[in-house]
């Protein structure tokens, strides 16, 4: 083995692969997963914590969709402790009605920011915004805001008491490698009108997702709140995104049925399962790790693999850049925070 290379799945010095087994007894605590649809990243996410004992919040378009999330976890983990949010992240309308439907649920030990779109043709939401960053970005980072004060409340859901009656609060958000494809940081009006090409517009959405991630963490430490943001990408996963992600001509994105199983089998063979896929954001969310911390599989490429701590590009690193999405999407979604 020559440059350096480690075997797939080795970590960093040597160390042994995290797995499923290093997730640590979740009892007690509730975390809310983005995007659980039946089969995707978001659903294996919510389906490990759950058999870890965590309650999990699965939160999602619709309840048709949340229901049959539920109905498949509780087959695989029949004591299940689950509950549904119904929020659609292209909508900032929905964010807001979910935000204050979520306050039931008191104390949030974790935010999983996993719901995202990949690649789709140009269509704008009801706030007028482009359905990538508006899905991937702006909805997360609303629905982060208005999760706040949960994520960082003491175990018995007030913001009073010492430090030490305070358990520390996490979020997670799911980037991409994409987002060493964004041409530039999403620094824009984000309701200007500009030339649309949807994979340099998907890279931009989870480049915001890494200036996001950073920013909070950095603002959170900074006020002395009891949070960290991390950020996790699943390599190449055969999942019903990636395929879709691959049409440009159908409708919304929609891969035609003849074609898309064709190349749902090539994705399938050179790519990772969904529940591998999940592997990252599992270990962002229950490992032992400093904020800002990023994590992809370890195989060649970070295409597939074992989890451990890999590296985001220089520009996600910009601090001018991270401030400034940052104000823009203050402006953007009416909250400011923290």
């Amino acid at each position: 083995m020559s440059g350096g290379q480690r075997p797939e799945g080795q970590g960093p010095d040597g160390q042994q692969p995290w797995t499923l087994a290093d997730i640590p007894d979740q009892t007690g605590r509730t975390i809310v997963v983005t995007g659980p649809s039946l089969g995707g990243i978001g659903y294996h996410t919510a389906l490990e914590l759950t058999r870890k004992g965590a309650r999990v919040v699965l939160a999602g378009r619709s309840e048709e969709k949340l229901a049959a999330a539920d109905a498949a976890i509780r087959k695989e983990v029949h004591d299940a402790a689950l509950e549904h949010l119904v929020v659609d992240l292209a909508d900032l309308s929905s964010v807001r009605r979910a935000g204050a439907a979520a306050v039931v649920l008191g104390r949030i030990d974790v935010l999983v920011n996993n719901a995202g779109i990949m690649a789709t043709p140009h269509r704008l939401t009801v706030d007028g915004l482009e359905s990538q960053m508006a899905t991937n970005h702006f909805g997360p980072f609303l629905l982060t805001g208005l999760l706040l004060p949960q994520l960082v409340a003491t175990d018995d859901g007030s913001k009073e008491g010492s430090r030490e009656e305070r358990r520390e609060g996490r979020v997670v958000t799911v980037s991409s490698l994409m987002h060493r494809a964004a041409r530039q940081a999403p620094l824009h009006d984000p309701r200007s009108r500009r030339r649309y090409q949807r994979w340099p517009a998907y890279g931009e959405s989870k480049l915001a997702n890494l200036l996001f991630t950073y920013e909070l963490d950095r603002r959170a430490r900074d006020a002395g709140l009891p949070l960290k943001a991390l950020a996790a990408h699943p390599g190449l996963s055969g999942t019903h995104l990636t395929v879709n992600g691959m049409f440009a001509h159908s409708h919304l994105g929609e891969a035609p049925r003849r074609p898309a199983a064709i190349l749902d089998a090539a994705v399938k063979a050179v790519s990772q399962s969904a529940a591998a896929g999940a592997w990252p954001s599992l270990m962002a969310a229950t490992a032992d790790l400093p904020g800002s911390t990023y994590v992809g599989p370890s195989g060649r490429g970070e295409l597939r693999g074992p989890p451990m701590i890999v590296s985001s590009r220089r520009l996600s690193h910009d601090r001018e850049a991270q401030r400034r999405l940052w104000e823009i999407s203050e402006e953007t979604v009416g909250l400011s925070y923290p």
